[in-house]
């Protein structure tokens, strides 16, 4: 375990979000990081900076393939720049970014999801217009048809999202032409992971996917996270739910004031002592 050197004390209460009002999940034995094995994405050293305002200094951390590594800390801590370079939406002013043991720069979002990362953003997680089958085609439509007289191939792409739901355990019992506006956040959020692991994905960046969902929607997101972890799947989950990060994570990283405040394995920590912690760092 690293972390900070913290004064002993009184226990905070939990903050707002950190989902002291649910039950606890089931726990599992967290394996340690086998000797040897290389990160799905690596960050080394990582500064950012917005003109007089530093978002982050020198932060690291390492997120292997078949974990989840929880990313913790207050807002403002840095959470969102770091997935945003770690998503090609900004590069870093200095540090590197290796994937799968290679140097990377990704100059656009496009380059990132081409080697295999797909970030699902909270409120950007379908497109409510489309239906469902059209949103986990999004980007990569089949069609048929020769040269220039091609259309979209309806029950081919009907076959792939049942085969991407299906992939990730979601039992959907609506219609796949009902709209994103029509679904669940759940659902939502179910949604976008089926289609992240369908295409491909080795790292799956999730901001935020239980904010403002029902207990029950909650829970079976969390089962969706773990169940691509157990594919095989490397994942990154932003939360401000602390619960919820002890909950399902292998390795927890706190960030605060733009700086890693403390790793842990999920093991070595407890929630009123992560309470703690963040509380204090913050």
């Amino acid at each position: 375990m690293s972390t900070t050197s913290e004064p002993a004390g009184r226990k905070t209460a939990l903050p707002d979000g950190s989902g002291s009002e649910e039950s606890d999940r089931p726990r599992r034995q967290i394996a340690p990081i086998p000797d040897g094995a290389v990160p799905v994405m690596e960050a080394i050293g990582i500064s950012k900076g917005f003109g007089a305002t530093t978002a982050l200094v020198d932060v690291s951390l390492k997120a292997y393939s078949g974990r989840i590594l929880a990313l913790l800390g207050d807002n403002g801590a840095g959470k969102s720049t770091l997935i945003k370079i770690l998503s090609g939406v900004f590069p870093p002013d200095r540090g590197e970014l290796r994937f799968n043991g290679e140097p990377v720069r990704f100059s656009s979002p496009a380059e990132a999801r081409a080697r295999g990362i797909a970030t699902v953003f909270q409120d950007l997680a379908v497109c409510e217009l489309l239906s469902v089958t059209r949103n986990v085609v999004l980007g990569r439509e089949p069609q048929k048809g020769l040269g220039p007289f091609k259309w979209f191939d309806l029950r081919r792409a009907d076959d792939m999202a049942r085969s991407a739901l299906h992939r990730l355990g979601v039992r959907w019992e609506r219609g796949l032409d009902e709209r994103g506006i029509n679904i669940s956040g759940g659902e939502r959020q179910s949604l976008a992971i089926a289609r992240a692991m369908f295409f491909g994905s080795s790292l799956l960046i999730l901001d935020e996917p239980t904010s403002a969902l029902a207990v029950r929607q909650a829970g079976r997101v969390l089962d969706h996270i773990t169940h691509a972890r157990d594919q095989g799947q490397a994942v990154i989950l932003i939360t401000h739910n602390f619960r919820h990060a002890l909950s399902v994570a292998d390795d927890l990283t706190v960030l605060a004031q733009g700086r890693v405040a403390a790793n842990f394995r999920r093991d070595e920590i407890e929630l009123d002592d992560l309470t703690d912690l963040v509380a204090r760092v913050a």
